[in-house]
């Protein structure tokens, strides 16, 4: 039975029971007039359109709950996503960091390897007369046969020891008998080898040379040193500096 059934159900049983009860005083009770149950009955319509109300915006309420569920769902399976996604990424940074740690430690590996590969040789050419020198002098050996780690200066014929390690060095020279030879290898400012031939009258021309292992610290200078008052012929097939690492220390 719906609201606007039962309202006319109540209306006519108020009407029958006014019609049969007298107009006296019934067990000190007073009667409903015909305006008071008009004024009732619109009191009840009242109260049923707002509880339609209501149940409208209830209503309402729910399918916005709804709507608003789905777009949790929605919004929860985008972060789900997202987070794969970081997760997707995270992996390729690990991915991508070790490869970077595998190219760096190439690099050191090539970059050692290189640093090993020191080989020189060179002469003084030109077929003239070198010296005598009233003082020491350093000998540039200006035309270079092969170089390889950029360690000797050919302006300066001066090697630098690019690592720490053990070298081999050797020197020779081709020289006329008028004059005394003495050439000395240098490490700093020490000596380290040395060959000499004195001056006859009978011998025209003099060869000789020297060659060692020394053991160097990073940029120590390793040169050939002219003594004073000697000289050599300039020759780059006969006068010539060598070195090259045998092996890191």
């Amino acid at each position: 039975m719906n609201f606007t059934t039962w309202m006319l159900v109540l209306f006519c049983g108020l009407t029958l029971a006014q019609n049969d009860v007298n107009e006296t005083e019934i067990s000190g009770e007073t009667k409903l007039s015909f305006p008071e149950m008009s004024l009732l009955l619109l009191e009840l319509g009242a109260v049923k359109a707002k509880l339609e109300a209501v149940e409208t915006k209830l209503k309402e309420t729910e399918s916005q709950v709804l709507v608003l569920n789905e777009k949790g769902k929605s919004l929860e399976t985008k972060l789900e996503g997202t987070e794969s996604q970081v997760l997707v990424l995270n992996e390729k940074d690990k991915s991508l960091e070790t490869k970077l740690k595998e190219t760096e430690s190439q690099v050191l590996v090539l970059q050692d390897k290189e640093a090993t590969k020191v080989v020189f040789s060179a002469g003084i050419g030109g077929s003239v007369n070198i010296g005598p020198f009233t003082t020491p002098k350093t000998l540039a050996y200006t035309t270079v046969i092969t170089s390889l780690g950029n360690a000797y200066n050919q302006h300066t014929g001066i090697f630098v020891a690019p690592v720490r390690g053990i070298y081999y060095f050797s020197f020779f020279y081709h020289a006329g008998g008028g004059y005394s030879v003495t050439l000395r290898l240098m490490k700093n400012n020490q000596i380290v080898l040395e060959s000499t031939d004195y001056k006859t009258s009978h011998d025209a021309a003099d060869n000789g040379g020297n060659a060692g292992l020394v053991e160097l610290q990073q940029r120590d200078q390793v040169y050939v040193q002219l003594y004073a008052n000697t000289h050599v012929w300039g020759n780059i097939h006969t006068t010539t500096f060598s070195g090259f690492l045998l092996h890191k220390v």
